[in-house]
């Protein structure tokens, strides 16, 4: 019977007839083909009778073929497998030309592999990536369904800008090369498929708030679209984000429930993607030991990931990691790119890591930030300096997380969003939560794509989702 390469190694029937599909790796001396399938990391060995096999199948079964091979599941002579397929019958059913085929049995850079990115995901690196993607998402969803919380879908298209960055794209059906305008001279928007101006989502938090404030607890987790013309290896313009809200929650509870979820997912993919980010931390291993001693990972990934799981999180406020930055040799000695010189500056990677990695040597949560650098619905604290904010701090990746505790006063709100220059007359459906049944309410955002970055170890955050969409780039 046909089963997964992944369940033939766990179960090892030795003596049983088994049937393989997968692709070609390689296909050595004329007999032995390693074939994968992409349920697991690790291949299985086809041993093809070459002899007794037609020369023209032969010819066939090249890197990247696909094949379905059947025979009897043996204990393997050879090294590096327990148990090969002798195969009795095989069968190409999907040629693949050697001289074209872009994935040879070859290191290839991730450059060339983007180039690529509907192939890329047969090779051994990007397998893994994709296999813990999938266990991450598994686990998040597993996670928030034993608390209690509901699956909450916001909509991909909105008509208001979460964050205020401005930096959003443009839903339209207006066609571009006779565009309809106002006496005025604006775009007439009436004439638009939803007749007002749209936009992809940049976060569904604001949309979450207002089922929190009807089923309690709820997440959502979708894609989101920023339209920011960045190219380096931390930015997406597509990304997905995993955003809880919950009622009746202050920041102590968020900052509970963000540790606890971080702690859970990374745990589930120490134990279920073992194999896979061994494989990773192997490659990982590789690549820093081309590196000046500088510049290379003070932890291997396994250990890294673990640093997360076995550590209670640190958690001090901003003011008092601004203190600490300041009092701090590489702040004195001007080491740092970006000096701190006191109250209101806005952290850097560089400061976050330094805090996680060489002051505390555990993850970090700051909170309590002043109310300039933070958002229009963060609750304003005692004093009117700050807001009951908070970011969570991981080793070589800085920030991952970022929350707070609602604002769930109406005129704190309204003043915060005059302020900030939030229009009033587009949100009232939103300031309605504030006006019926108002209670104090929490939530955070995670950037999955980050928290798949920090899980695999890989370096740039392109290689962590299917096909990446940046500045200039949305093939496939």
């Amino acid at each position: 019977m046909k089963q997964s390469i992944k369940e033939i190694l766990k179960g090892k029937p030795i003596g049983t007839e088994v049937t393989v599909c997968g692709w070609v790796r390689t296909f050595r001396s004329n007999q032995f083909a390693a074939v994968s399938d992409g349920s697991c990391i690790q291949t299985i060995q086809v041993v093809v009778d070459h002899e007794a096999t037609d020369p023209g199948l032969l010819k066939r079964i090249t890197t990247g073929s696909a094949i379905i091979a059947t025979g009897t599941l043996l204990a393997s002579q050879g090294k590096g497998q327990d148990v090969e397929l002798k195969a009795t019958h095989i069968e190409v059913v999907g040629d693949a030309d050697p001289e074209k085929y872009p994935l040879q049995p070859k290191r290839h850079s991730m450059e060339f592999l983007r180039e690529i990115a509907h192939l890329r995901i047969r090779t051994n690196t990007f397998g893994a990536v994709m296999r813990i993607r999938h266990s991450l998402a598994y686990a998040i969803h597993h996670f928030f369904h034993e608390r209690g919380f509901f699956y909450f879908h916001s909509p991909v298209i909105t008509g208001s800008d979460a964050e205020g960055a401005g930096e959003m794209f443009r839903v339209t059906t207006l066609p571009l090369n006779k565009i309809p305008f106002t006496p005025e001279g604006a775009v007439d928007v009436k004439k638009d498929f939803f007749q007002k101006e749209t936009n992809l989502t940049v976060s569904g938090q604001l949309e979450a708030e207002l089922a929190a404030l009807a089923l309690s607890r709820v997440y959502t987790f979708g894609p989101t679209f920023r339209a920011e013309n960045s190219n380096t290896t931390r930015h997406l313009a597509e990304f997905w984000m995993i955003e809880p809200e919950v009622a009746f929650f202050d920041l102590q509870d968020d900052m509970d429930l963000a540790e606890s979820m971080l702690q859970y997912v990374i745990s589930f993919a120490l134990e279920h993607c073992a194999d896979d980010i061994q494989f990773l931390k192997e490659r990982q291993e590789q690549e820093e030991a081309s590196k000046p001693q500088a510049e290379r990972s003070p932890m291997d990934l396994v250990s890294k990931l673990k640093f997360v799981v076995d550590n209670k999180f640190e958690r001090l406020t901003y003011g008092e990691a601004i203190e600490i930055l300041k009092n701090s040799t590489p702040n004195k000695k001007g080491k740092f790119q970006y000096p701190i010189e006191g109250w209101g500056t806005d952290l850097q990677s560089e400061h976050e890591r330094y805090l996680v990695e060489k002051h505390f040597q555990k993850p970090v949560i700051l909170t309590n930030y002043p109310k300039e650098i933070k958002a229009f619905y963060m609750r304003v604290d005692e004093g009117e300096k700050t807001v009951s904010a908070m970011d969570i701090l991981f080793p070589a990746i800085g920030e991952i997380v970022g929350g707070s505790q609602r604002e769930e006063r109406l005129d704190v709100l309204t003043r915060r969003m005059e302020e900030m220059h939030v229009p009033l007359e587009e949100m009232q459906w939103y300031l309605d939560t504030r006006r019926f049944g108002t209670c104090k309410h929490a939530g955070f955002g995670l950037g999955f794509e980050r928290l798949v970055l920090f899980v695999t170890g890989m370096s740039n955050i392109r290689d962590v989702i299917p096909f990446p969409r940046t500045p200039g780039n949305a093939e496939f």
